[in-house]
């Protein structure tokens, strides 16, 4: 089986029991809820990919955050007709500060290419099979569950 790895830094912003998600057009998650963020690209650091991604996919201009966390989850993603071993790592960090309204609608295009836009959503209402996996890990890890 052909090996998938991905390491990207994403924001977990929550706020009175909502959290910010995007809908995922591409990739492992297309069609699931997943955190804000993406990959690094060559010379930035994670805070710079931080801010970059979520202005990109949220239209969110991060002020001030905190790194929570470090973790990654394993699964198989059928690709093509192809069963891919995934392997993504995810730096997180806690989202304290920002500026702008979210881009509830985002065109995909070559600097935005995987979010359809950005949402609060009521975390007691979310259901597993909605998430991404790395986002049903950091949110259980916060000590939610679900169904």
């Amino acid at each position: 089986m052909k090996e998938y790895k991905h390491i990207g830094v994403y924001g977990l912003l929550i706020k009175e029991g909502k959290i910010l998600l995007i809908k995922k057009s591409c990739g492992p998650y297309t069609g699931q809820l997943d955190l804000p963020g993406g990959g690094l690209e060559y010379g930035e650091t994670p805070e710079e990919t931080l801010k970059r991604e979520f202005i990109e996919e949220t239209g969110i201009l991060v002020k001030k955050y905190k790194l929570y966390d470090a973790n990654a989850v394993r699964f198989v993603w059928n690709h093509k007709n192809e069963e891919l071993d995934c392997y993504h790592i995810g730096i997180f960090y806690k989202i304290q500060e920002y500026e702008n309204d979210i881009k509830k609608e985002i065109e995909v295009d070559e600097v935005n290419d995987d979010s359809l836009g950005a949402e609060f959503y009521d975390i007691d209402s979310l259901k597993k099979e909605e998430l991404s996996r790395i986002a049903l890990l950091e949110l259980e890890k916060l000590g939610y569950h679900f169904k």
